[in-house]
Order: C-alpha cells, then sequence, then structure tokens
C-alpha cells in the first residue's frame, strides 16, 4: 500500500471486527471486506434491482449493482488523489446498496409505509442488518463481520433512537462526530455517480432531450466544450463526451475543495478528522450547479409521468406482498416463517428488501394472480 496521510484509516488504527479472526495473510483487513462484499449473495442481487429505470425495460439501463461499481470506481480515484484508504473507500461504496429494496426508492418508501407502526424501514440501517446478520455464508458467525469503519460508513444517516441501539456503531450520530474521510468521500461519490448516470439513462431513454438540458449550466457548459473540441460529434457519443467531462469537473472541484478544508481545520490524525466539520464536499459554484442538476431530474426524469407509473405499480406490488405475509406468515418460506417467530414485521420486511425486481413480480404473480402457482 502506498504511503497514505497520517489521517487516513489504516489495519492498525482501526477498531477492528465484532468477532476476531486471524490476519490476512496477503490482504489487507480492508481488501477482505472488499472480497466478502463483492463474493456476498446481496451484492449480486443488486444486478437485478432497480436504479430509476427497472431492469426488464432495458439492458442497458443502470442497475444497482453497476451503479454501485461506478461509485466505488470514482471513490476509489478521489481516495487515492488524497492518499486515503482506497481500499475502505471502495469496500464502503460496494456496500453501500446492498439493503435497497426492489424497485428503487419507490420500494424503500412503500416498505417503510408498510413497517410504519414496527420501526420504519431504511436502506442504509438494511444494509448494515445485511452484512452483520442476515448473510450466511461462515461457521463462526452470522453476516460478513466486517471491519468497524466499513460497517460505520455503511451508516450514511441514523435517527437518534435508532443511533442508540447500535452501540458505538451510533455514537457518532448522538455526539456529532464525523466518520472517516474515506466514508464521506462514498457520499459524495454517491452523488456524482447518480447524478451524471441518471441523466445519461434518461437522455437513453428519451425521456429527457438535450433541448431540456440548455438551461441546466454544468450541462451547457460542459456539451458546448465537447462540441467546441469535436465540432462534428453528435448522438451517443456527444453524451458520453459531455458526461465525462462533468464528473472530471467535480472530482477536480470535490479534490481541491476538500484539500482545502483539510487544510483550514488543520486535520493530522483520525481523532481530528472525527471532531471536524464535514471535510470532504464541493465549492459553493459546484454545490449550485448540482442542486440545479438534481432539480432538474427530479422534475424531469423521477416525476415523468411513464416513471412513475412504474413506481406506481411497484410500491402496489411492495404493499400487496408485505400485506398478504402478515395476514398469514405460513406462506413465507421456511427460512422466513422461522425468523418471524421473533417478529414477523421485520422477517418480512427482510425478505422482501431482498427480492430483486423481477422475482418481487414473480413473487406478487404467484400470490394473486389467477391460474399462477
Amino acid at each position: 500500500m502506498p504511503d497514505l496521510a497520517s489521517y487516513a484509516v489504516t489495519d492498525g488504527v482501526s477498531r477492528g471486527r465484532r468477532h476476531r479472526e486471524p490476519a490476512p495473510d496477503f490482504r489487507s483487513e480492508f481488501q477482505r471486506d472488499r472480497d466478502r462484499i463483492v463474493h456476498s449473495t446481496a451484492f449480486r442481487r443488486l444486478e437485478y434491482k432497480t436504479q430509476v429505470f427497472v431492469n426488464h425495460e432495458g439492458d442497458l439501463f443502470r442497475t444497482r449493482l453497476t451503479h454501485s461499481i461506478e461509485v466505488a470506481q470514482i471513490a476509489r480515484t478521489i481516495a487515492r488523489a488524497l492518499s486515503l484508504n482506497d481500499d475502505l473507500a471502495e469496500a464502503v461504496s460496494l456496500s453501500h446498496d446492498l439493503g435497497h429494496t426492489p424497485f428503487g426508492h419507490a420500494g424503500q418508501d412503500a416498505l417503510n409505509e408498510c413497517m410504519a407502526d414496527h420501526g420504519g424501514f431504511e436502506h442504509n440501517l438494511q444494509s448494515l442488518r445485511i452484512v452483520d446478520r442476515l448473510e450466511e455464508r461462515y461457521g463462526a458467525f452470522d453476516g460478513l463481520n466486517l471491519m468497524f469503519e466499513t460497517r460505520e460508513g455503511i451508516l450514511k444517516h441514523c435517527a437518534p433512537a435508532k443511533a442508540r441501539r447500535l452501540g458505538d456503531l451510533g455514537a457518532r450520530f448522538l455526539e456529532d462526530r464525523r466518520p472517516s474521510i474515506e466514508a464521506q468521500i462514498c457520499n459524495l461519490a454517491d452523488e456524482i455517480a447518480y447524478n451524471n448516470h441518471d441523466l445519461d439513462d434518461g437522455l437513453r431513454s428519451g425521456l429527457i432531450s438535450l433541448e431540456q438540458l440548455d438551461g441546466i449550466r454544468i450541462f451547457a457548459h460542459h456539451v458546448a466544450a465537447a462540441r467546441a473540441a469535436f465540432p462534428e460529434i453528435q448522438g451517443r457519443r456527444l453524451i458520453h463526451e459531455t458526461i465525462r467531462r462533468m464528473i472530471g469537473a467535480q472530482v477536480t472541484d470535490l479534490l481541491a475543495e476538500t484539500r482545502q478544508r483539510i487544510a483550514d481545520a488543520g486535520i493530522s490524525t483520525l481523532a481530528d478528522v472525527h471532531r471536524a466539520p464535514p471535510l470532504v464536499g464541493f465549492s459553493a459554484a459546484m454545490a449550485e450547479e448540482n442542486r440545479q442538476l438534481k432539480a432538474f431530474l427530479r422534475d424531469a426524469l423521477y416525476r415523468h409521468y411513464q416513471v412513475l407509473r412504474m413506481t406506481n405499480k411497484a410500491r402496489r406490488i411492495i404493499v400487496d406482498l408485505f400485506g398478504a405475509f402478515l395476514d398469514d406468515r405460513r406462506l413465507l418460506p421456511p427460512q422466513y416463517q422461522k425468523m418471524a417467530e421473533d417478529g414477523p414485521a421485520r422477517a418480512i420486511a427482510d425478505y422482501v428488501a431482498g427480492m430483486t425486481d423481477r422475482y418481487a413480480m414473480k413473487e406478487h404473480r404467484r400470490l394473486f394472480a389467477v391460474g399462477e402457482i
């Protein structure tokens, strides 16, 4: 591993694993975390979980899996440029969406409503539940037994009441402390990835057009630069050239702003990072450009009538499944029937959240369509 900054997370300063294990022979502890995540069942399921467009709507649209890989690439680049632990940044990035429901945010919102009287549902906490308990791969423990800092990075936010139940892992939310810079990088890499790649998918789908983006500053600036550099460029090549420039500009801005914040705060140790205000961020100008882009995507893409039609169907599927299983837990697979003995609602949420889009649709047909078995 190259020389790291004095405030980077390393194996030596980590708070370790919940269950003690021998150190890996030829990997760092955070490389081991990354590898465990990649080999997990929950990670493979992300291939068939919605980002914006449901999986069967097109082979070239992003899924939760491709999104997670793209986040990891951006986060790793930023972490390495800042002399931080890029293996930790990658591990957090690859695991940050493990707890997402089928059908993206529509599925999460529906399941949260179903769980309103049972503690609610939040994909952030579900990701942690998966790596701490639900994955069944090792004889010595439940979950993946990840390093404390990887688990900490998965928790982007947490309400105080729930934080209190998480012990040391939730303490920072109660004490107003920050996680590692590596974890902070993942939060912004996530934003860079979904803003730019949702834009790409929206253009590919035809639900938004280049003409609609004339007033969006960050896009207009970079599409003009692409056309100036390549006067004959058009179509998909123009879109790709523009979006790669947008991502590059955001990463460059974030690096400059973060370096300045680290210097201004006098950061020299990991303890300094925990006590400091957020260190990873965009300049004021870039943050404003991102706000404009996000507002455009919300209004023009996420609220497009064709997207809303699918999300409305998705909500109905989640609500129907949850209600059917809550009414009669015998409809659950045996593994989840057993889990339901300790609390049916949470076991049902685990089952439904773990479904892929197509499995949820198939399960819905089995339960509600006449003639299906």
